[in-house]
């Protein structure tokens, strides 16, 4: 299973934004002010292809899909009805390992992908090991009564326990599950997202 092993905090001072790759502690977050070198603080001038192709590996990243998986789900967005930009980011956000990373069971949806693929993870009553699945709603996600006693997993719902919660999921702690609503709409996610831009460039 193809996925991206490199540096993260080099990522996300890159984008100049928090790509999730650390854990919802702020103090663990990475530091996108410092930037190493002499010549760290040099800006390059942008185009209007370099800023397309920018805003498509925040989402790559941001998602932690490589390059083809990532073009097959602009595909599907494509042929779908709605609006092809919209409909990215809800199969995005729909896929199991995010829905676990929502859903507090991990503290990053690199751990959230490690559960999906280590069997830890249930949808409605069974085992699904594919971080890819997509989610619908009414669909109920839990976790595995042998995988609720790893200390990650309660510490992270733990932490979660402390943010605000996005109101298309449902969750119910003390059962290690939670269920979708309904697929996001677009003002339910960051706007530091710029998906139009994905959609010109892959248009073109």
């Amino acid at each position: 299973m193809a996925r991206y092993i490199g540096p993260t905090c080099r990522i996300s001072r890159r984008f100049e934004m928090d790509l999730d790759f650390k854990t919802r502690d702020l103090k663990t977050k990475c530091n996108l002010q410092t930037r190493p070198g002499q010549h760290g603080q040099a800006k390059k001038r942008s185009t209007g292809y370099g800023l397309q192709l920018s805003a498509k590996q925040q989402l790559r990243f941001k998602y932690g899909l490589l390059e083809k998986p990532f073009k097959l789900l602009y595909e599907r967005a494509d042929r779908e009805k709605g609006h092809t930009s919209n409909r990215l980011l809800q199969l995005l956000e729909c896929r199991l390992d995010n829905i676990v990373y929502r859903m507090g069971f991990a503290a990053t949806r690199r751990e959230a992908r490690q559960l999906v693929s280590h069997k830890a993870i249930l949808v409605n009553g069974k085992t699904v090991n594919i971080p890819s699945f997509q989610v619908v709603a009414g669909d109920v996600v839990s976790v595995r009564e042998k995988a609720q006693k790893q200390t990650r997993i309660q510490e992270s719902l733990q932490n979660t326990a402390n943010h605000e919660m996005a109101d298309w999921i449902e969750i119910d702690v003390k059962a290690f599950s939670g269920s979708l609503k309904r697929a996001p709409e677009r003002e339910d996610l960051p706007y530091d997202i710029n998906e139009q831009l994905v959609v010109e460039l892959y248009s073109k």
